[in-house]
């Protein structure tokens, strides 16, 4: 069984997009495996290949030695040396073993490795490959629905698409052609995964990659992306040039560059937004179009309330919340939107809170005494506590009477507390 396939391992290699030698290091194993099935587990064998010639041989080596312990493995220096005269105690020599005897069995288990190893070269190329193009968009055709699962045909190989990766309400045929983002890559026992996305926000930078030039080129940067797969999305986006405008860039002449992606997403809204180093002018740059009054930001905990016209509240809020929760999203701060009728009536309440009241007698009408002459007005309540100061050792020199009925009640601003 002297092989001469030189020719068939480069086509095959090519087929396969698998190095040559790979294929050649499959066929020795299989070779060796098939041999010592053949003449017994425990012999030395070693296959080799003749690259001018394209053949294949397998060679059976043993040990010199004095007293022979294993015939399998060594050989007596008389009989080494009939074969080679200058071998010497300790050298290893070689026997062309006879390849025509091998049998059905071991040519069978010899073709079963070299497949094996065939696939896995090629499973290993595939990786390598896919894992290079990870985080790129790449186009393939739909197979079929396996479970919720898309799964696409990408040429050499397939991918999978999951539910939670799949835009809502997106639905597919077998044979359609789709765009996807390379989500992942990993290696499994049947060979690479390659995870797919529709959903992902990244997807919407690499198809604004594609679309506009400057984004490309790095002279406008998509520094945030806040986006509801299938319904809308925000981006943020600020130019290193000065005479670039960033928003311009990516909307394109009458739009064309950004309905290009929205065509791409089926219809997906995508609101462009300059980005701002201050996150309240950042925050009235992402509520677009509302109108914003006043912002009132909360450093401590990220936190802003946003206060707007009342007939723009449902415009800044959005369908299903979906402006203002986009905009927290793409600055990172939680973000309330009120009406501004809605704030004047909680300050008004808030004052009312925190006004003095006055007492229930204050507010009853004095009656009238003995003659038809008014009753003594009753007396003021004692002053709080903390609005008394007490002079030296106690005494209650120093502190202040309180106000008769009508002037300013005690321990209110206005007071004047002698010292």
């Amino acid at each position: 069984m002297i092989l001469d396939i030189g020719q068939i391992i480069t086509q095959l290699g090519k087929e396969k997009g698998i190095d040559k030698g790979v294929i050649i290091d499959a066929i020795k194993e299989a070779l060796e495996s098939a041999a010592k099935k053949k003449y017994g587990m425990n012999k030395r064998l070693e296959a080799t290949y003749d690259s001018e010639t394209g053949e294949f041989e397998i060679l059976e080596f043993r040990t010199v030695v004095e007293d022979v312990a294993d015939p399998e493995i060594e050989i007596s220096l008389a009989g080494a040396q009939e074969l080679d005269p200058e071998a010497r105690i300790g050298d290893n020599i070689g026997f062309r073993m006879s390849t025509r005897d091998l049998g059905r069995i071991a040519a069978q288990t010899a073709r079963q490795i070299i497949m094996q190893k065939v696939k896995d070269a090629e499973r290993e190329v595939i990786y390598n490959e896919f894992i290079g193009r990870k985080g790129e968009i790449i186009n393939g055709i739909v197979q079929r629905y396996e479970r919720d699962c898309l799964v696409v045909d990408l040429g050499k190989t397939e991918a999978v698409m999951p539910l939670s990766e799949q835009i809502p309400r997106e639905r597919y045929r077998q044979g359609d052609r789709i765009r996807a983002y390379i989500k992942d890559v990993t290696k499994t026992p049947r060979g690479p995964e390659i995870l797919l996305s529709r959903s992902d926000p990244r997807m919407i930078l690499k198809l604004f990659e594609q679309e506009v030039p400057e984004v490309y080129e790095g002279v406008v940067s998509i520094l945030s992306v806040a986006r509801e797969p299938g319904f809308r999305t925000k981006i943020a986006v600020r130019s290193k040039d000065r005479d670039v405008d960033p928003v311009g860039a990516c909307v394109g002449m009458k739009g064309s560059r950004v309905q290009s992606v929205v065509q791409e997403l089926r219809g997906e809204r995508i609101d462009i937004i300059a980005w701002d180093e201050d996150p309240a002018k950042f925050v009235c740059n992402g509520l677009q179009p509302a109108e914003i009054i006043r912002v009132l930001v909360n450093e401590s905990e990220k936190s802003m309330e946003v206060i707007v016209p009342e007939e723009q509240l449902l415009l800044a809020i959005g369908k299903r919340g979906q402006n203002v929760k986009l905009a927290s999203k793409l600055v990172g701060w939680h973000i309330e939107v009120r009406a501004e009728g809605q704030v004047e009536d909680a300050l008004k309440r808030a004052e009312g809170l925190f006004a003095p009241k006055k007492t229930v007698e204050e507010a009853q009408e004095v009656p009238a005494g003995e003659g038809g002459e008014p009753a003594a007005a009753p007396e003021a309540p004692a002053a709080p506590a903390e609005a008394l100061r007490e002079g030296e050792a106690g005494s209650p020199e120093g502190r202040e009477e309180a106000a008769p009925s009508g002037g300013t009640p005690a321990g209110e601003p206005g007071d004047d507390v002698k010292e």
